[in-house]
C-alpha cells in the first residue's frame, strides 16, 4: 500500500442518518416539486477528527513545506512596511473570499461602502466580510467556539442580525433547490450535532503536531462539512483559516490572500471539499498549498503596483514631506475613497485642515473629487482603485457557487 493510500484508508468518510422532513407550508411550491421533497432525507454525521493523524505522502509533504516557506517569506518581507499593506491585503483576501460566493463589486464600490458600511448590497457585504477577517486575526490568539461565533457575528450582523453569531437551529443543504434537502449535493448534520462537532474541531485546531498549512486545510474542510451557520459558512470558514495561520505563527504581519488562490479554480476547491467528505483529506491540503503560491504571486504584484504608485505620487506632489497631505497619501493606500470626516478621524486633525491638505493632492492628480456637491464631498484615488481591480481580475474565477 502506498503512503497516499495509507493516508486515505486512515481518514473516515462522512456517514449519514435518516431524518424526517417537515416541509415549510408557507413557501409556494408546485405539486411536482412537493412530490420530490416528500418523506425522509439523509443528513451527514461528521466524524470526530481531534485525535487523528494527518499522514502526508512525501510529494505532498514537500509541496506543503515549499508553500509554507513562501508564505513565511512573504509575511516577513512585508513586516517592515505593514502600515499601508496590512489593510490592503486584508481587504483583498475578503474580496476574493466573497467572490467565491458570487459576491462581486468594484474596488470603488467597496471603498465607498467602507464610508457607509451598513447597506445590503454586494459591496456592503464584502465590507462586512473584511470586518469578519479582521475579527478573525484579532481573535487568533485563542480559537474556540466563542471566537468562531464572534467572527460570524462580525460578518452577518449588518445584514442578518437575527442569525449573526448563532449556531443554526434548522436544516441546511448545499445544491438542489430551496424547497428541501432532497436531491442536494450535500446535507450537513442536523443542528443538534453542531456543538459537539465544533468542540471536536476546536480540539483539532489546538494541536501543534501537524504542518500548519495541512492543519489549516483539514480544519477548514471539517468546518465546511459541519456547516454550523444558517448562512455565511464559506466566508466564516475562510476567516477561520486566516485565524489559524496567525494562531500558529505562520503569518505574523499580513493576511496572505489565500482566497485569491482558491478563486483561480473554484471547481477544484469545491471538488476537494467533496473529496474530503468522502474520506480524502489530501485533496484539500493540495489545493490550499497550491493556492498559497498563487496568493503570494498575486499579492506580490499588488504590493509592487502600490509601491510604483507611491513613487509616482512622490514625483508629482509639490509639498514637503511630513505634511498632512503626505499623511493622507498613506491613508489612500489603505482607503482609496475618503471624505473629510473620515480623514479627520483617522489622522486626528480638524476637518478644515483636511480640505487644505487635499488641495495639493487634487492638483497632482493623486485624488479626484467623486461628487459635485458642496456638502458630503468624496474623493477617490484612481490609481489605487485601478490596482485593486486588476488584482481581482488577475485572480479570475471559473466555477459554481458554494
Amino acid at each position: 500500500m502506498s503512503s497516499s493510500d495509507a493516508a486515505l484508508s486512515a481518514w473516515p468518510a462522512v456517514e449519514y442518518e435518516t431524518l424526517p422532513w417537515e416541509p415549510n407550508v408557507s413557501v409556494p411550491i408546485s405539486r411536482t416539486a412537493a412530490r420530490r421533497h416528500r418523506g425522509p432525507y439523509e443528513a451527514a454525521i461528521v466524524p470526530a477528527i481531534s485525535t487523528l493523524e494527518v499522514p502526508l505522502p512525501p510529494e505532498l509533504n514537500a509541496l506543503v513545506d515549499d508553500a509554507t516557506n513562501e508564505v513565511a517569506r512573504f509575511d516577513a518581507e512585508l513586516g517592515s512596511e505593514i502600515a499601508p499593506f496590512r489593510a490592503v491585503l486584508l481587504r483583498s483576501e475578503s474580496t476574493s473570499s466573497s467572490q467565491i460566493e458570487n459576491l462581486t463589486a468594484s474596488a470603488r464600490a467597496i471603498a465607498e461602502a467602507e464610508l457607509q458600511p451598513f447597506g445590503s448590497n454586494n459591496a456592503s457585504l464584502i465590507v462586512a466580510n473584511t470586518r469578519a477577517m479582521a475579527a478573525a486575526v484579532d481573535l487568533a490568539d485563542r480559537i474556540d467556539d466563542d471566537s468562531i461565533l464572534q467572527m460570524h457575528e462580525a460578518l452577518l450582523s449588518p445584514s442578518k442580525p437575527d442569525t449573526a453569531g448563532k449556531w443554526r437551529d434548522q436544516a441546511v443543504w448545499i445544491g438542489g433547490t430551496r424547497y428541501g434537502p432532497h436531491g442536494a449535493d450535500f446535507v450537513p448534520p442536523r443542528s443538534e450535532r453542531i456543538p459537539g462537532a465544533v468542540d471536536d474541531l476546536v480540539a483539532f485546531i489546538d494541536r501543534d503536531d501537524i504542518p500548519v498549512l495541512a492543519h489549516a486545510a483539514v480544519a477548514h474542510a471539517q468546518f465546511e462539512t459541519i456547516h454550523p451557520f444558517a448562512d455565511g459558512n464559506g466566508r466564516t470558514g475562510r476567516a477561520l483559516l486566516q485565524a489559524q495561520l496567525r494562531n500558529k505563527r505562520l503569518t505574523r504581519n499580513v493576511t496572505v490572500p489565500v482566497s485569491a488562490g482558491l478563486l483561480t479554480n473554484t471547481d477544484a476547491y469545491f471538488g476537494a471539499l467533496d473529496e474530503y467528505r468522502r474520506g480524502d483529506p489530501l485533496s484539500i491540503i493540495d489545493q490550499l498549498a497550491r493556492a498559497a503560491f498563487v496568493a503570494i504571486e498575486n499579492g506580490g504584484q499588488l504590493v509592487a503596483e502600490l509601491h510604483a504608485i507611491r513613487t509616482e505620487w512622490a514625483e508629482k506632489i509639490k509639498v514637503r514631506r511630513g505634511t498632512t497631505a503626505w499623511r493622507i497619501t498613506d491613508l489612500l493606500l489603505r482607503h482609496p475613497v475618503i471624505n473629510a470626516p473620515f480623514v479627520a478621524k483617522e489622522l486626528g486633525i480638524e476637518v478644515p485642515n483636511v480640505y487644505r491638505a487635499l488641495g495639493p493632492l487634487v492638483d497632482a492628480g493623486v485624488v479626484v473629487e467623486a461628487t459635485s456637491k458642496k456638502r458630503d464631498r468624496v474623493w477617490r484615488a484612481p490609481d489605487v482603485l485601478r490596482a485593486l481591480d486588476q488584482f481581482a481580475a488577475l485572480a479570475g474565477r471559473r466555477a459554481r457557487p458554494q
